[in-house]
């Protein structure tokens, strides 16, 4: 999907959610646990409760292929019976050089046909740029992550006084562009969106840890928002297991929608959409 299909989406919609697909056979609701797929008959009951809420579905990479085989079929059906308008992105966060990361960036695009994969870009430009070469598809870049660990590397500062995070952000954005990069900014991180926007103003920011992880969708709104959007706000946990019985769909859907019409008040205020 390019830029222009996604932001269209994100405007008809009056929604930047991205549903996060994280999906623990453990904490399904018990009744769908005898079917033979119960985690795609899951995801399937997800997204049919959501789809006209969300914009993009994020499925957990290591939620499936600890299951081997069986997982990885799970995966593929979810992502060959998912609409085809909607925004795909493979939580991988594949971060390897040369002909392993182009390997890694087929399976994801060609094989298994997502929109976009999670890359880490510890190991430098020959780790990412393999994921740049494939028309209207996505390497979405680990730049300010929300767990504690951040501080280990992320917020090292160095000799000029920046943040390791911020190299990091002004030398990807030099090897990709706004059509084929965005970054992974965790929502508990609000207070640096707005140093952010002047790094990386136009590029698309992933952002995780609204929801169950308690980051603030008002404050990243606030400071993350661009001229076109320029947010996917990922929630997991929150919406999948609202309910354990069998109105889990609905309570999924009244999770997704309450984030949506708080989206859409947001999206009126910065007058990138119309009342």
């Amino acid at each position: 999907m390019n830029r222009s299909t996604l932001v269209k989406e994100i405007k008809k919609k009056e929604s930047y959610l991205c549903v996060g697909l994280d999906t623990d056979i453990n904490k399904i609701p018990s009744h769908l646990k005898g079917s033979p797929d119960p985690i795609f008959e899951f995801n399937k009951y997800i997204i049919e409760a959501t789809i006209d809420l969300a914009v993009a579905y994020k499925p957990n990479i290591a939620f499936y292929e600890c299951y081997g085989t069986s997982g990885w079929e799970s995966l593929q059906r979810t992502i060959e019976w998912m609409p085809k308008d909607v925004f795909t992105i493979a939580d991988a966060k594949r971060g390897d050089i040369g002909n392993t990361a182009s390997m890694y960036a087929q399976a994801f695009f060609q094989t298994l046909q997502f929109d976009s994969v999670t890359v880490a870009p510890y190991m430098g430009e020959d780790s990412v740029t393999p994921f740049l070469q494939f028309k209207d598809k996505w390497a979405i870049v680990l730049g300010l992550t929300s767990n504690s660990g951040s501080k280990d590397f992320q917020q090292l500062s160095l000799s000029d006084s920046t943040f390791l995070y911020e190299e990091v952000l002004k030398k990807v954005a030099q090897w990709g562009n706004e059509e084929n990069t965005m970054f992974v900014i965790g929502a508990t991180k609000a207070e640096a969106f707005k140093h952010i926007r002047t790094i990386v103003p136009k590029h698309f920011l992933l952002v995780p840890g609204v929801g169950a992880q308690g980051g603030s969708l008002e404050e990243v709104s606030k400071y993350g928002l661009n001229e076109e959007v320029g947010l996917l706000v990922n929630a997991s946990r929150s919406i999948l297991y609202a309910d354990s019985t069998q109105d889990f769909a609905k309570a999924a859907r009244r999770e997704a929608q309450a984030i949506q019409q708080e989206m859409a008040t947001y999206l009126q205020r910065s007058l990138l959409i119309s009342e």
